[in-house]
């Protein structure tokens, strides 16, 4: 679904944050991103979205290369969702209009279907369906931008930071939360993490970044249990 070859790039001319990356998310896979702070994971998932074009390398999705296009092209066309870190929601709107927005280009009825198949896969939504998304916890809201991110039925999401700010109890609903969306929407999924052991818990695979480059894959369940996983996590100098 998701494959990236020798991707380098960057913010500002002549400094690439990116060195080369080699990636791959299969159908229906959940992998994550670690790291520590300034290594590039969120440059790289801003370039698969289209937020930023790589200087060098390749970005395909279900084989169609897609390196430089924009995001609401992607969203729109590629088959796409994201659901960023921060204001990923619209506090002022309901949980109702939240999601519609995700289904604007979609047919009315198509639309609308979409929306009651998402509020049973999350009951959270189904029961604050009218409520105004300031009014909901933390956790709540993230299920919400996930929502919202799937109303189109991307075959391909990335999710950056989903646990940030949240609670140990409230990020292991979100999780839970991932975890079923997988599974229910056979979709796969690239997430940003820094609680590394949680999100390795629902994982298939994983890649710890390192100044910019790959410095160690594979299965989840191997990387819980791989001493350098720790040291590369924690002791990565950023790039």
């Amino acid at each position: 679904m998701i494959s990236v070859t020798g991707l380098t790039a960057g913010y500002t001319p002549g400094i690439d944050i990116l060195n080369g990356i080699d990636l791959e998310v299969g159908r229906a896979e959940i992998v994550t991103l670690l790291g520590p702070n300034g290594c590039g994971k969120s440059t790289l998932l801003k370039c698969i979205a289209g937020y930023l074009f790589p200087r060098q390398g390749q970005i395909f999705l279900e084989g169609d290369d897609v390196g430089r296009t924009p995001v609401h092209l992607k969203v729109r066309h590629c088959a796409l969702g994201f659901v960023p870190q921060t204001e990923n929601v619209f506090a002022a709107l309901s949980v109702r209009e939240n999601l519609l927005i995700g289904g604007q280009f979609m047919h009315e009825r198509d639309c609308t279907q979409r929306l009651e198949a998402l509020c049973e896969l999350y009951p959270v939504l189904a029961r604050k369906l009218d409520a105004p998304a300031a009014s909901l916890s933390g956790g709540e809201r993230q299920i919400l931008a996930l929502g919202r991110a799937l109303m189109p039925s991307p075959r391909t999401l990335l999710l950056d930071e989903p646990s940030a700010g949240l609670s140990p109890k409230v990020l292991t609903e979100v999780f839970e939360a991932i975890e079923h969306t997988r599974t229910k929407e056979v979709v796969a999924i690239l997430m940003v993490e820094q609680n590394a052991m949680q999100a390795l818990e629902i994982s298939d695979r994983a890649y710890v970044l390192a100044q910019g480059q790959v410095a160690l894959t594979g299965p989840a369940r191997q990387l819980l249990e791989d001493p350098r996983m720790r040291e590369l996590y924690l002791g990565g100098r950023a790039a």
